[in-house]
Parts: structure tokens; sequence; C-alpha cells
């Protein structure tokens, strides 16, 4: 204990509001204090505030441990002292610890506290509260006979119907469930489905509520051609910039939004998860995160990229800068992350010392610990400059946090990072006009460059247009084991000789072995996208584009399309003075797109 006679005294004191229990030292944990409660109902949002003392700043890391499982991080260790969290699936006793870093003596000191979360109803009941989220209400059901599956319908007076996923019953713990794609001003029913071990489902337990009228200020939504009626992907979520991320049904009502200090939703995963980024181009590395929320607001992950970049110096790489453009969650439940790096360069990109950004592709544990990273100036030729030399300033818009000098060569830009069928990672690159697969062989591969797809690429393309091939794209994906694969053409090379083209959807048809692609759906959306994007096809047919910003007001618009496999418009909304990352059709808010 002769160490801890020198350490600075480090006191974390935590406070919850709704709930918290009495914070306990660990033995060799300094002194802590703490503000208390006695217990909170599942669900209710416990807002949690940590503070230090001492000489230098510490950093935090918030873990939490369910009733009968192993500590989960939340938030790895950074600045943030602020934590909202809950426990929205079931009552227990929750620990909760949170470790403070003194940053000066790397030395860590421990905090620990129970919380009691209690039911909201008792064995036969039944209910539906309100969240902070006004959107966002929670079902609460009796426990129910283990073995059993229980999930949720709920449907307004003029018929919208959405069902909850499924969800295993304990037979000892109550059923809780967030009822989210919901109508502003609306009445609902919502009922309990219980599926017994042999397949015979019953219904019970109605209840009644209503949602109050909300306005967040969003952009006005125009729908260019309706959809057709009844439409099994009546939700579309739009990944905002200049404003709230949304999501709306197909006539532009608002039924969700998030808006919680992140640029952009990258992606929305199944359950009801989602995927953000934010970055602030005048801070430092610490202040640049990736996070992983839930429908109601909660933070479920999130870690920055400092504390990445120490991870990446024990394993001899370079840092990063940030994150951008990507972050998703893959089957294993780790994360699949783009982020930023860059370097000085002499006599490559230009003459003398040049600032050249890259890219390096992360995946993270559930625990937010690095397992496996891909660093571009390793793998790809840097010679090969931005195709229409695209450059970099400070706070410039699209660029991600570099800090070496006023001026970087954006070489790459890569824009999104996919796990491909077969296991290996497909990445794009804007400014090099291309999709490039990258072994990854589920996380034991080498990084190699398997090939690259587009213009001066591995592949012959097998098409009649003249001009097949994507420019500056964005969100490259294969839909399938197959060999689909959708594409948002930007077309910016083509707009540089012409500027009358419009953005293109596209799929293509990819024979890896042969090295050829054929372009099979060459939707011309008409309308002319400089920036962002996204392409996805629809698990009926069909598929999804998003031109995210359309020049043609300021702000920028942006337009939501889907077309038929023969690239005729079947649904068109367009956002007014609202440029728009990415959006996505979905069948319900807890259902992911479908790559």
């Amino acid at each position: 204990m002769q160490g801890l006679n020198n350490m600075k005294q480090i006191v974390a004191a935590l406070t919850a509001f709704f709930a918290i229990s009495p914070f306990t030292a660990i033995a060799s944990s300094p002194r802590v204090t703490a503000s208390t409660e006695s217990s909170s109902p599942v669900g209710a949002r416990i807002v949690l505030a940590v503070s230090a003392e001492g000489d230098g700043p510490a950093w935090f890391r918030f873990r939490v441990r369910p009733p009968g499982g192993e500590f989960q991080t939340i938030r790895d260790f950074g600045p943030e002292t602020v934590l909202a969290w809950t426990a929205a699936d079931k009552e227990g006793v929750y620990e909760m610890e949170v470790a403070a870093q003194d940053r000066a003596t790397g030395e860590i000191s421990y905090a620990t506290s129970l919380f009691e979360i209690t039911p909201r109803v008792t064995a036969g009941q039944v209910a539906v509260n309100a969240l902070d989220h006004p959107l966002v209400f929670l079902f609460s059901a009796g426990a129910c006979p283990q073995e059993s599956l229980m999930s949720v319908e709920f449907h307004s007076g003029s018929g919208l119907s959405t069902t909850t996923p499924a969800q295993p019953c304990d037979g000892l713990t109550t059923m809780n469930f967030y009822l989210a794609g919901l109508r502003s001003g609306t009445s609902y029913t919502a009922t309990q489905h219980l599926q017994s071990r042999g397949g015979r489902v019953e219904a019970g337990g109605a209840v009644t509520f209503e949602t109050d009228e909300v306005d967040i200020g969003l952009a006005q939504n125009a729908v260019l051609r309706p959809a057709k009626s009844n439409d099994p992907y009546g939700v579309l979520l739009q990944a905002g910039i200049s404003q709230a991320s949304a999501a709306t049904d197909l006539e532009g009502n608002l039924i969700w939004y998030y808006d919680e200090g992140i640029n952009f939703i990258t992606r929305p995963e199944a359950g009801g998860r989602f995927m953000g980024i934010r970055e602030n181009l005048q801070a430092g590395p610490e202040q640049q995160i990736f996070r992983m929320f839930d429908l109601a607001g909660i933070t479920l992950k999130e870690t920055n990229a400092a504390r990445v970049s120490e991870q990446l110096a024990a394993r001899g790489m370079r840092g990063i800068t940030g994150f951008h453009h990507e972050a998703r969650l893959l089957p294993s439940g780790k994360f699949l992350v783009l982020a930023s790096t860059e370097q000085f360069m002499k006599d490559v990109q230009g003459e003398g010392e040049v600032d050249v950004l890259g890219d390096m592709i992360l995946v993270l544990d559930s625990q937010l610990q690095v397992t496996w990273a891909w660093d571009a100036f390793d793998h790809l030729d840097a010679r090969r400059k931005a195709t229409l030399g695209e450059t970099c300033t400070p706070r410039g818009g699209g660029c991600p946090p570099f800090y070496l000098a006023p001026v970087a060569n954006d070489w790459l830009h890569g824009n999104s990072v996919q796990l491909t069928p077969d296991g290996d990672l497909l990445y794009s690159a804007r400014h090099q006009d291309w999709l490039i697969k990258i072994a990854y062989e589920h996380g034991n591969g080498s990084g190699a460059i398997r090939w690259r797809l587009g213009k001066d690429g591995d592949f012959q393309a097998l098409s009649g247009d003249d001009s097949p091939w994507f420019s500056h794209q964005h969100d490259g994906g294969f839909a399938d084991a197959e060999g689909t694969l959708t594409v948002f053409d930007n077309g910016n090379i083509r707009a540089d000789a012409n500027s009358s083209i419009h953005s293109r959807g596209q799929m293509w048809r990819v024979d890896e072995a042969a090295r050829k692609a054929t372009l099979e759906l060459n939707a011309d959306l008409g309308v002319y996208s400089f920036a962002l994007g996204s392409a996805h096809k629809l698990p009926e047919g069909g598929y999804h584009f998003n031109a995210g910003w359309v020049p043609s007001t300021v702000p920028a618009s942006a337009r939501s399309v889907e077309v038929d496999a023969s690239g005729q418009t079947l649904y068109s909304i367009e956002t007014a003075r609202a440029p728009m990352y990415r959006s996505f059709r979905l069948k319900d808010p807890y259902t992911a797109p479908s790559y």
C-alpha cells in the first residue's frame, strides 16, 4: 500500500437523479463521496456526474454490471464527466463502477455503487409509461413463462401498426419494450403477444396512450412521388447534418429523432440501436467520439480518438486524429469504425514536405478495445493523389480533424466500410474513385489489398454505358453473397467535364474470380449530388438511394429515391435546404436495412 501514499488524491463523486444507492470505495481506492436516493423504476433516466480533485486532469471510465452478468464498458476513459444511463430491460440490482485515471501518473482509482432498479408492474399487469424522449414510451408486462416469447403490437386509430422484436421470457422478471415510431399528437393502443413454446400466440393486456405534440424544427419534406399504399418499408431515416437526425413516415411526418451532440448517424442497427460520430474540428482527439445509443437516446457504448490512439501506440501503430464517416456494428458484437490519420510526406504528393491525410480502419471489441487495425499508409500507394486534387483546410466541410499543417492533401477521403459476406472488408475511397477489398478474414487477415473496383482498377466493366464507372462515390456494399453490389455514384469526375450530369444509383454484379463487373442498374436520379449519399437494396426488390447534397439551393437540399430493377422511380421525397449524410428505408425503427 506504500504506492497509495504517493498517489495524487482523486475524489470521484457521482450524483444521480431518479435513483442511485451509496457508493462504496474498493480497497485500493481513495476517498469517495456520493449523493444518493433509494431506487429507480425500469427505464428511468439516471444522470451520473463525476468529478476529480488534484493537481492535474483526470479521465473517467463508466462500466455497469447487470444482475448475474459481467461488467460492460459504457464509456471508455475520456474527459467527459456526465453520463445518462438507464436499465431499460429488467429490474434487479445493477453495479456501476467508475474508474478515475490520473493523466499525469497513469494511476487509476475506482468507486462502485449498487443501483436498485424496480419493476413498473406486478404479475398479471401491463402499463405504458412516458419517457424523457417524447416519441418513445415504455411498455411493461409481468413475468411470462420461461421459454416463451413476448412482443408488443401497437397501432394508431388510423390503423398504422408496428410490432416490436420478440424477447425471451425468463419466468422471473418483468418484460419491458420501447415503443417507437410514433407520430406526435396521436392516440395508440398497445397489446402484448405471448408465444408459447409450442408456437401458440395469445394476445392480451391492451393499454391506450397518447403522444404529445412535438415540433423540433426539422426542414420541410416534400413528397415528389408517393409510395405505394401499405408499403412494407414505411420508415425513412435521415442522418441530418445541419439538423437533428430523424425518422419520418413516407409522407414526411416525424416519428423519431435524435439530437444529442453528434454530427450524424452513420448506421441504424438491429434492435433499435444506432451508431453516430462526433467531429469537433476545433478540439483535440479526446473530443472526437463514436457512440452507439438506443431509441430513447441512452448511450450504450462510447469512446474517443485519444483513448483509441493509446491502444494503437501499444500495438506499435500511429495514432488517429478522429473518427469520420463510418461506424457500424458487426455480427460478432464488435465495432467497425473508420478513423483519420495524417503524416508529412516528402516529395510524394508535392514538392518538399506535404501533410497527407490517410485513413485507418479499426475493429473494436465489445469493451471498446482495439482488436484489429488497418493503416492505409501501409497498404495503398500514396503517390496516387486524389483524382480531383482535393485538399483540406482547418474546419473545412467534410474533412476530418488534422493538426500538423494549415493545409493537407485529402488523399483518400474514405466514406464507408463493410464486412463482406466472405469475411473481408470493402472500403470506399472517394478521392481514389475506388471500392477496395481488404483481407480481413474475420479478424485474422493481413490487410493486403485483394482488388480495386473502379476506373483504372482491377476489373473489366461490362456495360452499354459510355461512362459506367462511379466516381467520388458513397456507401458501396455487397447486398448478398452472389456478388450484388450497390453504390451511390456522385459522379464528380463526370460533372467536372459536364456540369449538367446527374448522380446515379448503381447495382453491379461482381465476378471476383473473373475480375469482371456487370452494371445491371444505372438509375438516373434526376439531380446532381456533389457530396454525401447512400445506397442499399430493399429486401422485397427495388433500391434506395440518397442524393445528400444537391447544390441547387443554399444550404443544399437532399433527395431520397426508391427505384425498381429497371431504374424507374417508385418513390421520391425531397428535404428542402438541409443536406443529409445518409438515408435509409426501414421496416420499422427496430430493424436494420438490408446490409
